[in-house]
């Protein structure tokens, strides 16, 4: 189901279809069925909350700048997907957008319902590892999908989610790469990852929380002193700073596009995208995990997401693991 939009929402979404032309307060009048001063009235409530509105006798409305926030009132406007997003539950601090997404999930959540705060007290990475969350500058993200699939093909949704964030990444004019299975970098530092959870039996997926973290505005100053040299923003990169609500919305309709792929095609549309952006593939890798880790080369992904890695003759199939890329072994 999908929520109505406030009023707020509303004019916003009018203002953003008028781009630099005024829109007159008859035209919202009419199409919110609203009295002009109340039209004013919301008008004056959103430039409260940090809008930047025009207003002009005799040629009516035209929005000039929207706050650097995540809430509904940014993001609803801007969507144009079926699902994702149009529940949004947004938040200025939460302990992890995952976590919490999980307990929406459990308590009956949609399909769709959409997470986001503003920073992230105990946010995490795969492995359990911490994962940076400076306020006000990044995407914090969670996603509640309820796919009808067994439990073996659920891996395959943090691929999808990869797929979707580098090419969203690409439209910003960076050369956006996945690391094998969920990082995405530029120039072989990590600019997002993803995190994938979910519920299940043995037959069959209850849900699954796909959690992103993507570093839009941050800089060096945000991070540890040991993420410095492997860490990096949208903005370092680019040189200019990231509209995150146009971003955010851009991700989630580029993240249901490739979920309706997915389900309507199969995986291998999904490994053939996959592997075109990938940066693992054809290097001399080690991968580690709790038992061992092995060093060779990386082949391929086979068809449930799994890399495979040429070790002498025989060729490793790994689910799961941390890899490093090497230097060419010497000839």
């Amino acid at each position: 189901m999908t929520p109505e939009l406030s009023n707020e929402e509303l004019i916003l979404s009018f203002l953003a279809e008028g781009g630099d032309d005024f829109v007159s307060g008859a035209t919202l009048s009419d199409k919110l069925g609203l009295s002009r001063t109340a039209v004013w009235k919301h008008v004056e409530t959103l430039r409260r909350l940090g809008y930047r509105i025009d207003a002009q006798p005799a040629r009516g409305y035209r929005l000039l700048e929207v706050p650097d926030r995540l809430t509904a009132l940014e993001l609803s406007p801007l969507l144009a997907t079926r699902e994702l997003g149009r529940t949004l539950h947004a938040f200025d601090s939460v302990a992890s957008t995952n976590g919490t997404a999980f307990t929406l999930a459990q308590e009956g959540a949609f399909h769709g319902e959409v997470v986001v705060a503003e920073t992230q007290t105990e946010g995490r990475g795969r492995r359990g590892r911490a994962w940076v969350s400076p306020s006000g500058k990044n995407l914090y993200c969670s996603v509640v999908l309820r796919p009808e699939l067994p439990p073996a093909r659920a891996p395959e949704i943090t691929l999808v989610t990869a797929v979707a964030l580098a090419e969203t990444l690409g439209e910003l004019n960076v050369d956006a790469r996945i690391k094998w299975p969920n990082d995405v970098q530029l120039g072989g530092r990590k600019v997002a990852g993803v995190l994938t959870e979910l519920s299940a039996d043995a037959e069959r997926v209850h849900f699954v929380v796909v959690g992103v973290g993507v570093n839009l505005n941050s800089v060096q100053g945000d991070l540890p002193a040991d993420l410095k040299d492997t860490a990096i923003s949208v903005f370092e990169a680019r040189g200019a700073p990231v509209p995150r609500a146009l971003f955010t919305a851009a991700l989630l309709a580029t993240l249901e596009r490739w979920l309706d792929v997915w389900t309507n095609e199969g995986f291998a549309p999904i490994r053939a995208a996959w592997r075109a952006k990938c940066s693992t593939l054809g290097q001399r890798v080690r991968v580690k995990n709790e038992r061992d880790e092995l060093v060779g080369i990386a082949e391929d992904v086979d068809d449930t997401g799994a890399l495979l890695v040429r070790v002498g003759d025989r060729l490793e199939r790994v689910l799961a693991g941390d890899v490093e890329t090497l230097r060419p072994a010497p000839q």
